[in-house]
């Protein structure tokens, strides 16, 4: 009986478990590109309805070679047409996008790129104060760029 009850909560909590890690759909992902783009670049309605388009696009291309890859059917050519996908996308939202619009997106790209996340603050250094730089293998694991 102790057996039964012991496997019934294993069986439970690997239930739980894998239900708790829930993929996000092209919309939600989507949208919350869009919405990190128009507090930071001030999109106008139409603006934020054209990037929408694109990014929902892209998205969804992203979520089939995910589950491309899940099924353990991703082939290099995938890869680079994501990446063909990905510049397209860039290149038709910088079109849409005007002047300071442009330049300010360049930088979100390359936040996006380095892992930078742009709602942590830096910490302010006092005048003659050093940054603290991490070196060697320790450098490499917490990702600290030197």
């Amino acid at each position: 009986m102790k057996k039964i009850i012991l496997m019934f909560l294993l069986m439970l909590g690997v239930t739980v478990s894998s239900n708790a890690q829930k993929v996000p759909t092209p919309d939600e992902i989507a949208k919350k590109n869009v919405d990190e783009l128009e507090t930071r670049l001030k999109l106008t309605p139409t603006q934020k309805s054209i990037i929408y388009n694109y990014a929902y696009d892209f998205a969804k291309e992203q979520f089939a070679l995910y589950k491309k890859q899940q099924a353990g059917t991703f082939k290099e050519e995938d890869e680079t047409k994501f990446f063909k996908i990905q510049a397209d996308m860039n290149k038709n939202i910088k079109m849409v996008l005007k002047g300071d619009q442009v330049a300010e997106y360049d930088r979100v790209v390359e936040e996006r790129l380095s892992g930078i996340d742009p709602k942590k603050k830096k910490k302010k250094l006092k005048k003659g104060e050093e940054e603290e730089k991490v070196v060697g293998i320790e450098g490499l694991k917490s990702g600290v760029n030197n």
